[in-house]
């Protein structure tokens, strides 16, 4: 029987696609079943950021990572999951993928570790450990987002603190940018059941100049901090700087975000410059492996609370609407 047959098996995949990682935990998408043989994954446009996010580049990766998270979903439900991006652009502009299934067989032990960590996951915005990611887990994270199109480049201790000093200005900038701040403050000031970026998963004040995090302003009454000294960054790169490109970025994403989940690794966002580099529509500084989508700190973090999440079935309903 199809994953998408039921209204039970239905409610499974928009669970696990719910849970994905989104900028400012907009949660931009809608999930719709067609006659119960297809998935359409959907933008909602009424979440996405037109101030910091005017390409849709953002909204675009979010939307892939809920994509991956079906795909698993789909899997380990004994099916296939076949996936086309972009189906029809010039008809349906807010349809990102639709996915068809085959029947299968048992999913691979990885890939149900993957799925059970759906839930697990968190962005962690507190202080990391001084502890290093071993090279053998940051080879695995490079094959990860290698699987879906994308690379993961594992930054040094030069580029790194090159690369913090430019999110530092960048985040100077934005700071004076008007539009930006309101739009900011609209996703994280909110008293929201489910959705946006309460205090509670803020992280504290950093003491530190550059800060290894971002800061949203709000942090509970706590902080200023003292973060790792010697932060560990990546930059999530695509071939190409297109909506298919944003989409696979979203997808290498969250299979990377998982791997690491698996080994009990954290991680968090510096994405301030990408951000600028949008609003002011300004050419890419291209790194030698490709377009950059994300920039990620990962470490090891203490347990911290899931940001909230809109209910399942309200993403089905908002299709339907």
């Amino acid at each position: 029987m199809s994953p998408f047959a039921t209204e039970l098996a239905l409610h499974r995949l928009l669970a696990a696609a719910g849970q994905a990682p989104s900028v400012l935990n907009t949660q931009p998408w809608r999930l719709d079943a067609v006659r119960g043989e297809c998935a359409e994954l959907l933008a909602d446009p009424d979440r996405r950021l037109r101030v910091s996010d005017p390409r849709g580049r953002s909204l675009h990766v979010s939307c892939g990572a809920a994509l991956f998270n079906l795909r698993l979903a789909v899997r380990t439900a004994g099916h296939r999951p076949l996936v086309r991006l972009l189906p029809d652009t010039a008809e349906e502009p807010l349809l990102l993928a639709a996915v068809r299934v085959s029947p299968y067989g048992p999913a691979s032990v990885r890939t149900r570790e993957l799925y059970e960590c759906i839930g697990l996951r968190r962005t962690n915005r507190e202080p990391f450990s001084g502890r290093r990611v071993p090279e053998h887990v940051l080879s695995e994270l490079r094959r990860a987002a290698a699987c879906e199109g994308a690379g993961l480049v594992m930054l040094g201790r030069r580029a790194s603190a090159d690369l913090l000093e430019h999110v530092a200005i960048a985040s100077d900038e934005l700071a004076g940018d008007g539009g930006y701040q309101a739009e900011l403050r609209a996703w994280t000031m909110r008293a929201s059941r489910c959705e946006g970026l309460p205090s509670y998963v803020q992280g504290p004040g950093c003491a530190d100049d550059p800060a290894p995090v971002r800061d949203f302003g709000t942090h509970g009454g706590r902080g200023p901090v003292h973060f790792e000294p010697r932060p560990q960054l990546a930059v999530l790169t695509t071939a190409g700087d297109g909506p298919a490109d944003w989409l696979r970025a979203g997808q290498a994403l969250q299979r990377v975000l998982l791997t690491a989940t698996v080994h009990g690794i954290s991680a968090s966002f510096l994405n301030q410059p990408l951000d600028l580099r949008d609003m002011r529509r300004r050419s890419d500084p291209r790194h030698r492996c490709g377009h950059i989508q994300m920039i990620i700190r990962l470490g090891y973090g203490p347990a911290v609370p899931r940001a909230p999440r809109r209910p399942a079935v309200e993403l089905k309903e908002t299709a339907a609407a």
